[in-house]
C-alpha cells in the first residue's frame, strides 16, 4: 500500500498524502535527483493525494500545483463536497495533472460522484481514473479516436469558454456499467470528466460549469469538504 508523507516542501506534522503512481496504484520510491520510480512503470512524476479531504489539504494542494488549472463543478449544489483531489507532479516542475472529485446526490441516481481531471498528453492519470484498458491488460495514456469525432454530443463551460466532450468507451473494462467516462479538450490538455453512476451522466444536461480554483482565494473557505473518497 502506499505509505503517507509529508509533501514536498511540507513539515511532518501537516496534511499527509499518499505517494503513488499516476498510472497504476502503485506507490512509487525516490530514487535520488528528485526522480521517483513505479516497481511497474519505471521513473514517472509521482502523484500526491491526501489521506482526507480538507480545507487545509486543498490550500497545501493549490500551493503545489501553481497555476496548473484545477477544475470544480461550480457553484456546488446544496448537500455537495468535495470528497478528493490529487496532483500529478515533481517538486520544482511545472505540474502535469491535477484532478478534483464532488460527491452529492441526485434524486434519480442517489449517491453521485464527479471526477474532473486536466492532464498534459501523454500522462496517462486520466485514463487510470478512468478505469480504461484494466481487462485486456493495455495502458492507454490518453483517450482514444473518438474524441473529436463528430460534433460534441456534451458541451459544459471552463471558465468562460464552451467546451465540447465526447463519450469514452469503457466496454472492455472492468465494472463498465458503474460509470461514464468524457473527454475532451481545454487550453490545451486533455479535459476528462468520470462520473459515477454512469446515469449520472444525465446531470449534464444542465448548463455545468467548471471553474478554474487555482486562484479563487477566499471564496474557497466557504467550500464543503469531507465524505468518502471514490476508489480510482
Amino acid at each position: 500500500m502506499p505509505t503517507d508523507e509529508p509533501a514536498p516542501g511540507e513539515g511532518a506534522g501537516d496534511v499527509a498524502v499518499r505517494t503513488e503512481c499516476p498510472r497504476c496504484p502503485a506507490p512509487v520510491a525516490e530514487v535520488g535527483n528528485g526522480l521517483w520510480s513505479c516497481p511497474e512503470h519505471g521513473v514517472v512524476v509521482p502523484l500526491w493525494r491526501p489521506t482526507t479531504s480538507s480545507y487545509e489539504a486543498f490550500a497545501g494542494h493549490l500551493l503545489r500545483v501553481g497555476r496548473f488549472p484545477t477544475y470544480l463543478p461550480w457553484p456546488l449544489g446544496p448537500g455537495w463536497a468535495v470528497s478528493d483531489f490529487a496532483a500529478v507532479v515533481a517538486e520544482g516542475e511545472f505540474p502535469r495533472a491535477t484532478m478534483t472529485c464532488v460527491a452529492g446526490t441526485s434524486q434519480l441516481d442517489g449517491p453521485v460522484d464527479v471526477m474532473v481531471i486536466s492532464e498534459e498528453p501523454g500522462t496517462g492519470f486520466g485514463a487510470r481514473v478512468a478505469g480504461l484498458g484494466a481487462a485486456e491488460g493495455t495502458d492507454p495514456l490518453d483517450p482514444g479516436r473518438e474524441v473529436g469525432d463528430g460534433p460534441a454530443p456534451v458541451r459544459v463551460r471552463v471558465d468562460q469558454y464552451p467546451v465540447g466532450l465526447w463519450p469514452v468507451s469503457v466496454s472492455t473494462s472492468p465494472g463498465e456499467w458503474d460509470r461514464s467516462v468524457l473527454a475532451g479538450e481545454a487550453g490545451g490538455r486533455w479535459l476528462w470528466l468520470v462520473l459515477r453512476p454512469a446515469s449520472a451522466i444525465l446531470l449534464l444536461r444542465d448548463d455545468w460549469i467548471l471553474r478554474d480554483v487555482s486562484a479563487t482565494g477566499p471564496q474557497l473557505v466557504a467550500l464543503p469538504f469531507g465524505g468518502p473518497a471514490p476508489s480510482w
